[in-house]
Formats: structure tokens, sequence, C-alpha cells
């Protein structure tokens, strides 16, 4: 199974963006082989509109079942979930510690986005 993880760094310490849509990276977790690979959203930093929905495609390509970000706006929540992705939320500082509380079955599938649309 693979997680995605939204960042700003390349490695597992790095930063859990608290922005879903615009977070530069994915850090996309395999958890079979423990391994990762990073995914580049940087085309939807400056978006006027659609951040979140062309994340959730980003997302999706990259064949993640799940997402730990920190917020997630309806419309993407809206593609997430057609993709058979389920959404994390949470708090933690690092991807590192996001990962840890997936593991341990600390973080809740949400069933709802958490913000408005065009959040920053």
């Amino acid at each position: 199974m693979k997680i995605a993880f939204s960042t700003s760094g390349n490695e597992l310490n790095a930063p859990l963006d608290t922005r879903f849509g615009r977070a530069s990276k994915f850090l996309i977790y395999d958890l079979e082989n423990e391994t990762f690979e990073m995914v580049d959203n940087k085309q939807n930093l400056n978006a006027a509109q659609g951040a979140g929905i062309q994340s959730a495609g980003n997302v999706a390509r990259a064949g993640a079942q799940a997402l730990v970000s920190g917020h997630c706006g309806p419309k993407a929540f809206s593609v997430l979930l057609a993709a058979g992705i389920k959404v994390f939320y949470s708090d933690v500082p690092t991807v590192a510690d996001a990962l840890d509380a997936y593991r341990q079955g600390k973080l809740i599938e949400s069933n709802t986005a958490d913000v408005d649309g065009h959040w920053e």
C-alpha cells in the first residue's frame, strides 16, 4: 500500500505540509517495500484555481491509496474519494511522525473536507 504525505522537503524528516493542494511536493511511501518516492507539485503553488483538484490527480497517478495532510478542501476531497483514496488529517510536525501515527492506528479516516475551498 502506498501513502501520500504533503510536504515541502525530500525526506522522511521533512515537515508535514498543512496544505494539501498547494503543497510543493508529495512523499509517496510504500508500506510493503519501506521505500518512498517524491512527486513534484510546484505547478499548483500559485495556481489561480484548481490546485486541490490537480494535486489530487497527482496523488492518484502516483498510486497512493491513502493521503495524510494537515487539511484538504472540498473539491480535492471529492476527487480523492472518487479515486478510492482514504484521507487522514494530522498536525504532527514531520512526515516521519505522520507515518508513525498511521502505522500505530492513531489517525482517523476522514469522511469530509475540513476547510473551505481556496484555503491558504
